[in-house]
């Protein structure tokens, strides 16, 4: 596998504020993301989550290595019992009353090579349907409750 990161960019009707909202508040998290039991944007906070395809859960275990308010999340993450640390970072931008999000994954390399859940193409298929759906709707719906 190439040392490439995946890289998705959507841009959002919605202000910066309310995406930032949307990646750091963990009842907003829920709702699009996963049911993370606590999550706080502070460099060290550890969280976990469980998930995964059809056939296997597994817990994923984080840190959060970065953060400036507003524009930038960063977090590790690995799998309990498995080899392979990666990083994930969320970036935002103003583009006039709308918000640009890009999502970078590195070091998915790193993960074990012989389980498809793994593989380069399950990432792309998970934050492609996460960034691309899931949370444009949830911000589409929080908009229209807001302009209401």
């Amino acid at each position: 596998m190439k040392n490439e990161p995946f890289v998705i960019e959507r841009t959002f009707n919605a202000s910066i504020e309310n995406v930032w909202k949307a990646i750091t508040d963990r009842d907003q998290m829920k709702q699009w993301y996963f049911d993370i039991s606590e999550f706080k944007p502070e460099v060290g906070f550890e969280f976990e989550f469980e998930g995964g395809s059809e056939n296997r859960r597994y817990l994923h275990k984080c840190t959060i290595t970065e953060v400036v308010a507003g524009k930038k999340l960063s977090h590790s993450w690995q799998y309990e019992g498995y080899e392979g640390k990666s990083f994930v970072t969320f970036e935002l931008f103003p583009e006039g009353d709308k918000t640009r999000l890009k999502l970078t994954h590195e070091g998915l390399e790193t993960f074990p090579g012989d389980n498809k859940d793994f593989a380069k193409e399950s990432f792309v298929a998970g934050w492609t349907y996460i960034i691309g759906e899931s949370l444009k709707k949830y911000l589409e719906k929080t908009s229209i409750k807001e302009s209401v």
